[in-house]
C-alpha cells in the first residue's frame, strides 16, 4: 500500500521528535518515499542528519535551499505528495496552521498541497488542553485534517495528562487507513469480532481463554486499509486503531447482542473472536471468599452467535482445534452455515494464541481446503479478504 508512495513527514518543536525518526523508518520499510520537512525548533531536538540516514533523502529545514529533486519550491514538494504526516505537531505550528500562516518550509508545503493531512500532536497537558490549542484542532479538523489524539501519560516535564504522542502503530494505522482508502473492499461494511470473552464467576473471576485479539484486530484494520467500514466488536485489551468504530464487549451474551445490532446493515461477518462456550450459571455480586477447600459452579452454554445470527451478509467463522483440524472445520462450517471457515492449529507454538503469526487452511463452503504456509497475521489477513472479495462478487 506504501510503496513508491510519496509521504511528506513534518516533524515540529517537539521533545517528541526522536519519535519521528523511527516512524520515518517504518514509513521507509514499507516502501514510502518519506521526505522529512523540519521546522526551526525541531533541529534543536533532533538533526536532519539523523533523518537523512533512516530515509536515504535529505531533510528539509530551509524553504529556499534546494537538496531534494522536490524542494526547488514548496510547491513542487506539495504536489508530489499522496500524504502528508506532521508528527509531533507542537503547539505552535497547529495555531500556525489554524491562522493560515506560512512562514517556514513545513507550513508552505501544507499550504501548496492538495493531499490528505494527518495530524498528530504532542505538547505539555496545559498546553494541549488550553482552549486555543482544541479551537485550533476543532478548526483543522473541520477543513479535514486529521487528528491522531494524543494519550495519556507521563510527560517530559514529569507531569501526568493527556499529550503523549499517539503510539507509532497508531499513527502507521492511520497513514494506511488515509492511503487504502480505494481499495477491492471500498464502501462495504463489514463487523469483525476479536478476542476472548470473559464469564464472571465473581467481581474479580472469570472464565475465559489466552485469545489475544491479534487475529481479529488484523482483519479490521486490514479490511480498512482496503476501503471498508469496519466495526469492531473486541473483548480484547489491544490499544484501539484509528479509522475503525470500536464496540468494546466482554462476555458472550454483550458480544452476540453487538453482533445482531451490527450485521443489520452489513456485507460481512467475520467472527474470529473465541467466544466462551460455558458461563456460570449465576455470578456472584461479590467476591467470593476462601472458606471451604472446595468450589463448585454450575455452568450453562453460552449463546451460538455464529449459528444464531441471521442476515444476508458474508459469514466467515473460525475454528481453533487440536485435533483432526480440517474434519472438525468442516462439521462447523455445514452446522453454522458458513461461507468460509479459517481453521488453525492451537498446539502449534508459530499459530496458537497470542503469537504475531499464524498457519491457516481456508475450507469454502463446498468443503475445498487451502493450506497456507506460515504468515503474519496481517498477511493471513488479507488471504481471507481475498476470499472475502470473491464471495461479495459472486453474490453481487
Amino acid at each position: 500500500m506504501l510503496t513508491n508512495k510519496t509521504i511528506i513527514l513534518g516533524v515540529t518543536g517537539s521533545v517528541a521528535a526522536y519519535k519521528a525518526a523511527e516512524l520515518a523508518s517504518k514509513l521507509t520499510q514499507a516502501g514510502a518515499k518519506v521526505e522529512v520537512v523540519m521546522t526551526g525548533a525541531a533541529t534543536k531536538f533532533i538533526t536532519p542528519l539523523t533523518f537523512r540516514s533512516v530515509t536515504g533523502r535529505p531533510a528539509m529545514t530551509d524553504a529556499f535551499k534546494s537538496v531534494s529533486k522536490h524542494s526547488i519550491n514548496h510547491v513542487a514538494l506539495g504536489t508530489a505528495a499522496d500524504l502528508v504526516v506532521i508528527a509531533p505537531a507542537s503547539a505552535a505550528t497547529i495555531a500556525r496552521l489554524a491562522a493560515g500562516i506560512c512562514d517556514d518550509m513545513l507550513t508552505l508545503v501544507v499550504t501548496a498541497t492538495k493531499a490528505p493531512i494527518i495530524l498528530a500532536p504532542a505538547m505539555n497537558v496545559n498546553m494541549f488542553e488550553n482552549v486555543a490549542t482544541q479551537e485550533n484542532l476543532a478548526k483543522l479538523k473541520a477543513r479535514g485534517f486529521a487528528i491522531v489524539d494524543s494519550e495519556y501519560g507521563r510527560l517530559a516535564s514529569g507531569a501526568k495528562g493527556k499529550g503523549r504522542l499517539a503510539e507509532l502503530d497508531k499513527i502507521m494505522g492511520a497513514i494506511e487507513g488515509v492511503l487504502g482508502g480505494s481499495a477491492d473492499l471500498d464502501g462495504k461494511r463489514l463487523v469483525v469480532t476479536a478476542g476472548g470473552t470473559r464469564e464472571r464467576i465473581d467481581p474479580v473471576r472469570y472464565i475465559g481463554n489466552p485469545s489475544s485479539g491479534k487475529m481479529g484486530y488484523a482483519l479490521a484494520e486490514a479490511a480498512r486499509d482496503r476501503g471498508a467500514k469496519v466495526t469492531l466488536i473486541s473483548a480484547s485489551l489491544l490499544p484501539e486503531p484509528e479509522g475503525i468504530t470500536i464496540i468494546p464487549v466482554e462476555t458472550a451474551v454483550q458480544m452476540k447482542r453487538a453482533v445482531a445490532k451490527a450485521v443489520a446493515k452489513a456485507d460481512a461477518l467475520l467472527m474470529a473472536a473465541a467466544v466462551a462456550d460455558y458461563q456460570p450459571k449465576t455470578a456472584a455480586k461479590s467476591k467470593i471468599k476462601k472458606d471451604s477447600p472446595n468450589l463448585t459452579l454450575e455452568l450453562v452454554r453460552t449463546p451460538d452467535i455464529l449459528g444464531e445470527v441471521k442476515g444476508n451478509f458474508i459469514k466467515v467463522g473460525f475454528a481453533a482445534e487440536s485435533d483432526n483440524l480440517v474434519a472438525n472445520a468442516k462439521k462447523k462450517l455445514a452446522k453454522k452455515n458458513l461461507d468460509l471457515i479459517v481453521a488453525n492449529d492451537i498446539t502449534a507454538k508459530d499459530s496458537g494464541f497470542g503469537v504475531d503469526t499464524n498457519k491457516v487452511t481456508l475450507i469454502d463452503k463446498k468443503g475445498k481446503a487451502e493450506k497456507l504456509p506460515l504468515m503474519s497475521k496481517r498477511e493471513v489477513a488479507d488471504k481471507i479478504l481475498d476470499r472475502v472479495v470473491e464471495l461479495l462478487g459472486k453474490k453481487k
